[in-house]
């Protein structure tokens, strides 16, 4: 194959010209050669080369396992389907592929040719004789023939080459009306931005809808709320609004509708906080347009990404949020709950859903779930209807359990494969099955349970080898570990509400001062905060402890250890310490990332705690030994 004219001649100069797009036109044929490729962070950059102009070009993270896998390779051709061409710091231009094909592997040598296409053959008219003689009239009226040798005509086909406004106002002509409206903006996908980019128009559908929420901190009081928007191409990206923006946009945006988004701004998305998978978050002031999009039908549903009950385990005490579908078995009664940030009251109702796992979960509806659904819920249980609910908080109590967020949806009977696949195996053979609780396997029994403690189990070095472990989000382990000191001169507890459990401080005039239930109580309570080093046969570690699994620690509370102190003195205090140490344990700990004093370090947090089965822990190293021996 000839290489020069593999590549597309001006295709550089094309997109240039046309930094993105006609809305609703083809993209035209743009071959360019791969130059220089090479990773930034997640994603590729390189210099796109026609031959004779080349372009700076970024390679979106989703191009990552092409990269890697050997379909795209530097001095490859590809084919670009979709991109935009941004200008950086109003400067320099940077061309972003949003969709491109691989055309070729890698040729032997950068592409260097200014070589012309060759010409579609001519045509030559020559005149009909070239002796014939050709005739002028004279001043005195008589005609005067000389004999001329003609040169040859030659004519070229006319090439018919429909530009880009061409082709969009024949499609428009053909279009509805509504059709037409969206055809006159120029629509960025999703995976196209990003911070340094100025004007850009973005059509996408509310997949989710937070609720309005109030906040107050040290920069004062407002008002905020997100929604997660997913274009035509499944990419997703979390939208956050605050204050004034909040309450003009939040009746506007609707959940399911598909919505035109202009003049919002972008920035890297917190690991930590973020519900989607984009490198970036957006931010709507109160100057952002936001119109709907009527009639706009392909922008996906939401997407959902299930998990199946039995395997929940891994996703305790994080922060990503889960979906699951599953089979309602049974719906409380509504119970009023006061909360502790602010005092206020809010309805709570707990389902129990079961999946084809053969487990079941309780989970925890709150606010408007908990009213309106829930009590839909409850007139229809006795036919066991199937639901689907997104963004799921994962947390251990009773082991684990479920509990919708701002954020969550829930549908009754989806139309959905997984809610049909799911309806005919409980009609089947579900119903009659035995289901236990997931939460039933977080104590020290090994039946199933990813989460028990005989699961996920490593050494100490395993964790204090890896500084880097939990950034990404917090992960966990189990531990088999003895107790080895315990610092009997840090603070072991705080002065706690006995109402909220938050820190108390003491009141001016006497009582104590909550923050949370913003009142003055006469009494609090002394609740575990303390830390205790934990060694095994591979080293040792400090890991932080708070009230329940301390108590079961050092066998008292801490009131009753401050007592002991008071009345007994520091050396049955110290002692009562003691008694704790070189007891063996399981602890199921998670692990994350915190900053001090500007410094990134490794907390290691007790989750749960049970003494050691010796009978379940003899079974357990036996089958190890069996994985061993079996390889």
């Amino acid at each position: 194959m000839d290489a020069a004219k593999s590549v597309t001649p001006g295709a550089v100069s094309y997109i240039l010209a046309h930094p993105s797009p006609v809305e609703g036109a083809e993209v035209p044929e743009l071959v360019v050669q791969v130059v220089d490729l090479k990773p930034i962070g997640t994603r590729f950059s390189f210099t796109a080369s026609d031959g004779k102009d080349k372009i700076k070009a970024m390679l979106p993270t989703q191009f990552a396992t092409e990269v890697r896998s050997g379909n795209l390779q530097n001095l490859g051709l590809i084919r670009i389907l979709d991109y935009t061409c941004n200008s950086i710091l109003n400067k320099d231009k940077v061309l972003i592929i949003a969709k491109c094909e691989a055309v070729a592997q890698a040729l032997d040598a950068e592409i260097n040719s200014d070589a012309k296409k060759e010409e579609e053959p001519a045509i030559v008219l020559k005149p009909r004789d070239e002796g014939m003689d050709v005739c002028k009239p004279k001043d005195d009226g008589m005609d005067v023939c000389k004999p001329v040798n003609a040169a040859p005509v030659v004519l070229k086909p006319k090439q018919e080459v429909k530009s880009a406004s061409q082709i969009v106002n024949e499609q428009r002509g053909n279009a509805a009306p509504a059709a037409r409206l969206s055809m006159t903006r120029r629509v960025h996908p999703l995976i196209s931005l990003n911070p340094y980019q100025g004007n850009w128009i973005i059509k996408v559908r509310v997949t989710s809808k937070g609720n309005l929420r109030n906040y107050k901190n040290a920069r004062g009081e407002g008002c905020v709320f997100n929604v997660e928007l997913t274009d035509e191409d499944g990419t997703q990206i979390q939208a956050t609004m605050f204050n004034e923006a909040a309450k003009k946009f939040y009746p506007m945006f609707e959940l399911g509708k598909v919505y035109y988004v202009s003049k919002g701004s972008l920035r890297i998305a917190n690991k930590q906080f973020k519900t989607v998978k984009n490198d970036y978050e957006m931010t709507l002031n109160e100057n952002a347009v936001v119109e709907e999009a009527e009639g706009e039908t392909f922008i996906p549903q939401v997407q959902y990404n299930f998990v199946k009950i039995d395997q929940l385990g891994p996703y305790v005490g994080g922060r990503e949020l889960v979906d699951i579908v599953g089979v309602v078995q049974s719906v409380s009664p509504t119970l009023s709950v006061r909360r502790k940030a602010d005092n206020e009251t809010i309805p709570k109702r707990d389902i129990v859903v079961a999946d084809d796992s053969g487990k079941t979960v309780s989970v925890s509806l709150w606010n408007d779930l908990a009213t309106t659904t829930g009590q839909e819920l409850l007139d229809m249980v006795d036919s066991s209807p199937v639901i689907a609910i997104r963004s799921l908080r994962v947390s251990d109590f009773q082991g684990v359990s479920l509990s919708t967020v701002g954020k969550s949806t829930l549908l009754v009977n989806p139309d959905l494969p997984e809610a049909q696949n799911l309806k005919l195996w409980y009609d089947s053979e579900g119903k009659g099955t035995s289901m236990a609780p997931i939460g039933a396997d977080m104590g020290t029994s090994r039946t199933g349970g990813l989460r028990s403690m005989y699961s996920d189990r490593v050494f100490l070095s395993h964790i204090t080898s890896d500084p880097n472990m939990g950034q990404e989000k917090p992960v966990s382990f189990t531990l088999n570990a003895i107790i080895s000191h315990i610092k009997p001169d840090q603070n072991m507890w705080y002065r706690a509400c006995k109402a909220c459990n938050k820190k108390v401080t003491e009141a001016v005039g006497g009582g104590y001062w909550c923050e949370g239930c913003n009142k003055n109580d006469d009494e609090c309570s002394l609740r575990y905060i303390m830390v205790i080093k934990v060694s095994d046969p591979t080293g040792e570690a400090w890991v932080s402890v708070f009230n329940e699994h301390a108590e079961k620690i050092l066998g008292c509370s801490a009131e009753e250890l401050d007592r002991i102190k008071k009345e007994e003195g520091e050396d049955s205090y110290t002692q009562k310490l003691k008694e704790a140490t070189w007891v063996p344990h399981l602890f199921r700990v998670n692990v994350v990332q915190h900053e001090y004093m500007n410094e990134r370090r490794q907390r290691i947090t007790v989750r749960n705690e049970a003494p050691v089965d010796y009978a379940a822990e003899s079974k357990y190293l036996l089958e190890e030994i069996a994985k061993l021996t079996a390889c």
